[in-house]
């Protein structure tokens, strides 16, 4: 289907609403406390519902669980002979504390061409990118390349169990024709040696959230006890926190630290050099070439002068591909005799070849966005919905294009205090992903 061929009498900028978009899903809370309530995310989801039923599309609302609400629409493309491509964004958000904030983390303010809010680059950008576009090319009657199928889902901030893991465990019909899909954490841009890198991300490490548990002696607190809970557990929760993961890069980051030399002249520079150039975004890049594993919650005791029964504690664990059942067992081992650990979570980790159709289509895009572009892979630190499109068969990517001021501390803004995106950011975000449609 050409322009021509079609009734429009508008232009087409698919920039048109992406910031005032975003700005209206700040606005509805849709805060995540993993506590299984999701408030917000129906109220979120029937928004974007509305907003893909006034330009003809005919989204499905889709809640296995009451509250935890998603959006699935298919939008036919110009050539059905390809498999569809997934567009996935989440619509919940983690939670913010209004008082640490310059501006109500939920009011979505315009400040000095940054749009704050909670959301704001986790990942209502992306989202809004997405519903600019395809409103705008819908009104003028251009389809894309390939049918698109859009999923806008709850829960991604808790593991997605009730979002993306529900609509492939109840749903998967709506979903499971497509081959690719893109997503969050990608695209964005940092600077290198002066010049602008953008990361697509090509996978992602595993999700390992395990429960510590060490059971002791109960009794009195001035009495003599050897078999004491809490200090096993603290003895566990220590060395686990202070392991020193050595650097494994896998495939995409031995090609972005490839690049990092090339754009840097500095063929024999080692990776902790190499991670220097990327300043405080190492941060990110540095945990995706090694395994994590975080202590984040402790729970023992009542009373000062009684000793538990039992003590507990809570470990946020990232593996990298290849590396599930090494990572749990040096976990272990680390922990001790004394303490037994649990998988509350596991999700694996995920790479695919960082080639293809729709990753040269990502490259021509933001290369007519921004011919001075360099671009390489990335193994995201974190977790997405990707790891459920993966039970399918479906190879996610993540690519929320935004060319980045090179002052921001971007990496330091997910799930951070002032999150905030640049409004100009958004608008090259979404004339970037138009121009995918017509690629991929």
């Amino acid at each position: 289907m050409t322009a021509a061929d079609t009734p429009t009498t508008l232009p087409v900028d698919p920039a048109a609403e992406v910031v005032e978009i975003c700005r209206s899903l700040i606005r509805i809370d849709t805060t995540n406390t993993g506590d299984d309530s999701g408030p917000g995310e129906r109220k979120a989801a029937e928004y974007v519902a509305g907003l893909l039923s006034e330009v003809g599309l005919e989204p499905e609302i889709v809640e296995v669980t009451p509250g935890r609400t998603n959006v699935i629409a298919r939008w036919e493309g110009a050539d059905t002979s390809l498999p569809p491509l997934l567009v996935h964004g989440h619509l919940d958000v983690v939670p913010a504390q209004a008082a640490d904030w310059s501006y109500d983390p939920f009011a979505g303010e315009i400040v000095d061409g940054y749009l704050y809010g909670r959301g704001a680059v986790d990942m209502k950008d992306f989202d809004a990118m997405v519903l600019s576009v395809v409103r705008a090319r819908r009104r003028a009657g251009l389809a894309p390349q390939r049918t698109i199928v859009l999923a806008f889902t709850a829960d991604e901030e808790a593991g997605s169990i009730h979002g993306a893991h529900k609509i492939v465990d109840h749903h998967a019909d709506l979903v499971a024709d497509c081959t690719e899909a893109i997503g969050e954490v990608g695209g964005f841009s940092t600077h290198i040696g002066g010049q602008r890198l953008y990361l697509l991300e090509s996978g992602e490490k595993g999700l390992a959230w395990m429960r510590l548990t060490a059971q002791g002696t109960a009794g009195h607190g001035s009495m003599v006890r050897d078999n004491n809970a809490v200090t096993a557990i603290g003895r566990a929760v220590a060395a686990i926190g202070d392991h020193d993961w050595p650097y494994e890069p896998g495939p995409s980051m031995q090609a972005l630290l490839a690049k990092v030399r090339e754009l840097t002249a500095a063929p024999q520079a080692s990776v902790e050099q190499l991670l220097a150039e990327f300043g405080p975004a190492a941060r990110m890049i540095r945990a995706g070439m090694r395994n994590i594993s975080n202590p984040t919650m402790l729970d023992a005791g009542y009373k000062v002068n009684v000793i538990p029964g039992e003590a507990s504690a809570h470990v946020d664990g990232r593996f990298l591909p290849g590396q599930e059942s090494s990572f749990l067992a040096e976990v272990r081992a680390l922990a001790g005799d004394a303490v037994t650990i649990d998988p509350v979570t596991l999700q694996p980790a995920l790479e695919y070849p960082f080639s293809g159709d729709l990753v040269d289509a990502m490259t021509v895009a933001l290369h007519a966005e921004d011919p001075e572009a360099h671009i390489a892979p990335f193994l995201m630190s974190g977790g997405t919905d990707a790891k459920a499109w993966d039970r399918l068969g479906i190879r996610s990517y993540g690519f929320t294009p935004l060319r980045l001021p090179a002052d921001l501390d971007f990496t330091a803004l997910f799930h951070g205090v002032d999150e905030r995106v640049p409004t100009d950011a958004l608008e090259f975000g979404a004339r970037v992903f138009d121009r995918l449609l017509d690629l991929a």
